[in-house]
């Protein structure tokens, strides 16, 4: 379990498929070129546990992949398109951090191990916070477990990025960096939305949000992808395990053949260098693929022309 995501105990739910490639994708693109970089963390950042090394040569092949995550506008699309129904509205409930609850007396419990998130009955990707709360069209849709995203990729013809494309992407060509911007946070302003103050009690909003931002809220990396650390934890293709890297192929690897919890990527609004240092290019989580909290959504990449 992420620190930063909870896994709810959920018993096992049918994957649904919105009608495959009837949709329109809307969200803005950028390309990455055809390129070898070095993934992995180079700097000793990372929890071991997180298997963010040994640091490795990737090659991948030009890709196009959303400049943002995709928003609740765009999820609403899918929605109203399909009739869809995510795990969490099947479920009832969702994670919620406690300092965003609109409605406790519809918090049915609190998550094993990481108390400050609250299982909330009716909270979901419309309703981030509870059932009286509403999502915003501009923020990045949360609330979607990884089988909900690859159901918006049926939809609109598109798939989950690889964890190798989404550090390639999120690394915007600046090689073994912290940051998409460097190696340091800023002195003044902020470049991504990430908790300040005293986690979990205290959070002064200095970068100016609480939880979600819109997704063009801070500047793009050198490819011009917004916010890909910080705002919200985004679903990967990938299965995920510690134990990767040391075996990963050079050539487009696509994570292990089997696993239990699928790969995140990005950290998020709660991200604290006390709590959770996972708000940088190299960082890397899981959840079970039918988990869904308010600090996780995605961001999705082109097929290319063999999946087409």
């Amino acid at each position: 379990m992420s620190c930063c995501t909870p896994s709810p105990d959920r018993p096992a739910a049918p994957l649904v498929l919105g009608e495959r490639g009837t949709g329109t994708h809307h969200v803005p693109q950028v390309t990455v070129p055809d390129q070898d970089f070095l993934m992995g963390d180079a700097h000793g950042d990372g929890h071991p546990a997180d298997g963010e090394g040994p640091v490795h040569r990737v090659r991948v092949q030009a890709f196009d992949i959303d400049a943002t995550a995709v928003t609740v506008a765009d999820f609403r699309a899918f929605v109203e398109a399909t009739g869809f129904r995510t795990d969490a509205e099947q479920y009832g409930w969702s994670a919620v951090f406690h300092l965003a609850v609109t409605d406790p007396e519809r918090v049915a419990g609190r998550m094993a191990g990481t108390p400050w998130w609250l299982g909330v009955e009716g909270a979901d990707w419309a309703h981030p916070g509870g059932p009286s709360s509403a999502a915003e069209n501009d923020h990045p849709v949360v609330h979607v477990s990884w089988n909900d995203a690859q159901a918006y990729c049926a939809w609109a013809g598109r798939r989950l990025p690889s964890e190798a494309q989404w550090e390639c992407a999120a690394r915007g060509g600046r090689a073994g960096l912290r940051y998409p911007w460097g190696d340091e946070l800023p002195g003044a302003g902020w470049a991504c939305n990430i908790w300040q103050g005293q986690f979990p009690e205290t959070n002064t909003g200095a970068d100016g949000w609480i939880t979600t931002a819109p997704v063009r809220s801070f500047a793009p990396n050198d490819y011009g992808l917004y916010q890909s650390v910080g705002n919200v934890w985004e679903w990967c293709a990938d299965w995920f395990s510690p134990r990767y890297y040391a075996q990963s192929p050079v050539d487009d690897p696509r994570g292990p053949a089997l696993g239990t919890a699928r790969a995140i990527r990005g950290g998020s609004y709660l991200c604290h260098d006390s709590y959770c240092n996972r708000y940088r290019n190299a960082a890397r989580s899981s959840n079970t693929p039918d988990s869904s909290t308010g600090n996780l959504g995605f961001r999705t990449v082109a097929l290319s022309i063999s999946e087409g």
